[in-house]
């Protein structure tokens, strides 16, 4: 899978996707996508990073406290 850095805008492919789609994983391991030899991977902030149209990640994915809000409305955990 392949996001956006915010910042410069290079393409970073994803190297764990677990890490992503988990909201207790505040950065992730990838690689930017440029040049011809494969870049060591690294760690990228989710915060800085955004699906290659710009779009925000999902906020279930960087916040664990998403849902937070609901439970305390409802009343329900489920």
């Amino acid at each position: 899978m392949f996001l956006k850095e915010r910042k410069t805008g290079e393409l970073v492919e994803v190297l764990d996707t677990t890490m992503l789609f988990d909201p207790f994983q505040h950065a992730i391991v990838g690689r930017y996508n440029a040049g011809e030899e494969m870049p060591d991977p690294q760690a990228f902030d989710k915060v800085d990073l955004v699906f290659c149209s710009n779009e925000s990640l999902p906020r279930c994915w960087v916040d664990p406290a998403y849902r937070q809000d609901e439970i305390l409305r409802t009343g329900t955990h489920g």
